[in-house]
């Protein structure tokens, strides 16, 4: 018979796994993408909230890095109440953050000195508890910093997202790096469609869902946010989407 103390420790040590595998994830709420593709690879259905969530741009600089910034902008805008946008650099375009759904009344910037600086006041932000999100353009993320950042989201209910900018690409490498945070996005700028008169289409983006904690990974072509915060299927992926619908129907009936 197995002695008090070593069931004990072999419960914490099953809690442990559980936690590692996302068995333990809290009951969270979720912002829904409202693309079925996306949300049934997250789990509650959508992108948990009073959690850490990371997003990079792709391979191509400053282009994909504003994709990111955009897709980060259209998360933020989905939620309520005031937006925390923490930089480092002055170099953030205001009024494409409201071509995402993100009001300029709604924002208020804080500029940091440094990495360091700018942890601590995404921290502040999300332990103050009456923001709708906190981003944070942030280099380097360390497992205790992005763990310090997901427990005070975890206490308030607050969506912290830790949008991954670098002055040089060897700082990218980093992302490779474990963290915290509940999932971890990639996002890439594609070629618009054609238009049938001249004009410049609306804009597409290759979103990748690198890790979720207890969900699924994930690459999907999406249509950029568009004034309400919402992402778009591309025609031909949502008539396809559709007419597998109606045959799962078909077959059911």
């Amino acid at each position: 018979m197995a002695s008090p103390s070593k069931s004990n420790a072999i419960a914490e040590l099953r809690d442990r796994i559980a936690d590692l595998e996302g068995q333990n994830t809290l009951v969270r709420k979720a912002l829904a993408f409202g693309i079925a593709a996306i949300d049934s690879r997250l789990p509650n259905g959508g992108l948990s909230l009073g959690g850490l969530h990371e997003i990079a741009g792709g391979g191509n600089g400053a282009i994909d890095g504003a994709a990111a910034a955009h897709f980060a902008a259209g998360i933020a805008a989905r939620t309520r109440g005031k937006v925390l946008w923490c930089v480092t650099r002055q170099d953030l375009f205001a009024p494409a953050l409201e071509q995402a759904g993100l009001a300029a009344d709604r924002v208020v910037y804080v500029e940091a000195g440094d990495d360091k600086t700018l942890l601590a006041c995404m921290e502040e932000g999300l332990r103050h508890g009456g923001l709708g999100a906190v981003v944070g353009e942030i280099a380097r993320l360390s497992m205790t910093a992005s763990r310090r950042l997901q427990l005070a989201a975890e206490g308030t209910g607050t969506i912290g997202i830790a949008l991954r900018r670098w002055r040089r690409q060897a700082e990218a490498m980093d992302f490779g790096q474990p963290t915290a945070a509940l999932t971890r996005w990639r996002i890439s700028a594609l070629p618009s469609r054609p238009l049938p008169v001249p004009g410049v289409g609306r804009a597409r983006w290759l979103v990748e869902l690198i890790r979720a904690r207890a969900g699924e990974s994930l690459d999907i072509e999406v249509e950029a946010c568009d004034g309400s915060g919402h992402l778009g299927l591309p025609a031909e992926l949502a008539d396809r989407s559709a007419a597998a619908g109606g045959w799962r129907h078909s077959a059911a009936s």
